[in-house]
């Protein structure tokens, strides 16, 4: 009874050894200590020598952005087409999880912006941000006050940038990219934590893709492999952006089936709220019809003659605040009536003419407005009735121009699992 009970305790501790020294699975967040397909050790990170892998604990979610997760969902107007365009007829696409700004980017955001630039930058550069406020001015209508002070009076520092252009809006992206991961280089490659931004010096001729500066690494940004660097901030894809807007996440049932579609970024096709204390209240900043945009004294519903302030109103189930009225926002994508069906399945984008080429519009005889510089933008305005505050309508302009009914948001494309 003894040998067996030996031999049984010998069995026992030879199963926890083997099974105690086998490796775990290797991820993303813990790689190992050793190389997977050869067994040689990576280096030691504190020498100049071997492979160095460094820690990551998963990409950081940048300033003011939120998570939207992806997967499947149809894309489309859901809304009876009054235009008869017929440009974004319902199909099933899938969207990569990515990341986007809660918010619209605000006045005072830009103005940030513009200070930097201005410190970093040529005066050419500078003068091609500022935003147009003479969007505002109107020979019939006396919004002079708009022209003044909408862009710079601090009473309008959280009220959404407009008078930007789509080809603004990627160079913000651009700085913006660069001036967050400047920060964080200076958080974690040895420099003085939260000690500001260094755009460097101004430099002959540069424009919007040398605004970048040194930073605190010799002068040159950190490896993409630390693992600190952001992915750039970019403009959302028109998928990314109506996937995003409808939150279909708030329909879920069980075994990937929704309760319902969904015509606005809310349940239901009315545009009050139907309980609470603020039941009857407008969901979004919109104009209820012609000369009605905000009610009457006393009784203001939606409380905003133009735009409101970028946090106004309740987010959608993402998080996200505005993505219907106050002000329609740029995507990425190229204008193009049949991009319906020439689009990816997944993660679908028009970027150039390719499958549509421009000549086919023929704009030079004026037989179109479509060419190669069109772009959407989408999610109606504080000027725009109920129609276009739905995820699916679009509309484009050129991306030279801006109106007092444009600004944008920014997205970040999302890299492995979330922490």
């Amino acid at each position: 009874m003894k040998k067996l009970f030996v031999g049984v305790s010998l069995l026992a501790t030879s199963l926890f050894v083997f099974t105690g020294c086998k490796e775990q699975k290797r991820t993303s967040l813990k790689p190992g200590k050793t190389n997977g397909a050869t067994g040689i050790a990576y280096g030691d990170k504190k020498s100049d020598e071997g492979y160095k892998v460094s820690d990551f604990e998963g990409q950081p979610t940048g300033p003011n952005l939120v998570f939207i997760e992806g997967g499947r969902f149809t894309m489309g107007t859901v809304e009876e087409d009054i235009t008869y365009k017929r440009d974004n007829l319902e199909r099933t696409v899938t969207v990569a999880s990515f990341y986007m700004d809660e918010t619209e980017i605000s006045n005072m955001d830009y103005l940030f912006y513009l200070y930097n630039i201005q410190q970093d930058s040529t005066r050419e550069f500078y003068e091609s941000a500022l935003p147009d406020t003479t969007v505002w001015a109107s020979s019939m209508s006396f919004n002079d006050q708009y022209v003044d002070y909408y862009l710079r009076y601090p009473g309008f520092r959280m009220y959404p940038v407009v008078g930007v252009s789509w080809i603004q809006a990627n160079d913000y992206s651009n700085w913006r990219t660069k001036a967050v991961n400047n920060r964080l280089a200076e958080e974690n490659c040895g420099g003085k934590k939260g000690g500001g931004l260094s755009f460097g010096k101004k430099k002959k001729n540069q424009g919007a893709e040398g605004l970048a500066a040194e930073t605190p690494v010799e002068g040159s940004r950190p490896a993409i492999e630390t693992g600190f660097v952001l992915p750039s901030y970019r403009l959302p894809t028109e998928a990314e952006w109506e996937y995003a807007a409808k939150a279909m996440i708030g329909t879920q049932y069980i075994d990937e089936n929704q309760s319902n579609q969904r015509i606005y970024p809310w349940d239901g096709s009315s545009m009050r709220k139907d309980r609470g204390k603020n039941k009857g209240m407008m969901m979004a900043n919109f104009k209820r019809g012609r000369g009605d945009y905000a009610g009457i004294a006393g009784k203001l519903n939606d409380e905003n003659i133009i735009t409101a302030e970028v946090y106004s109103f309740a987010p959608n189930d993402f998080g996200l605040y505005n993505m219907a009225g106050n002000v329609n926002e740029w995507v990425y994508d190229l204008y193009r009536p049949n991009s319906y069906q020439d689009f990816n399945d997944l993660n679908p984008i028009r970027r150039n003419d390719y499958q549509d080429d421009e000549k086919l519009y023929d704009k030079e005889n004026f037989n179109s407005l479509i060419d190669n510089q069109q772009r959407v933008y989408k999610g109606g305005s504080w000027n725009d009735v109920a129609y276009w505050l739905s995820p699916g309508t679009r509309r484009y302009l050129d991306q030279d121009s801006s109106t007092a009914t444009i600004g944008f948001r920014c997205a970040m494309i999302s890299v492995g699992t979330p922490q």
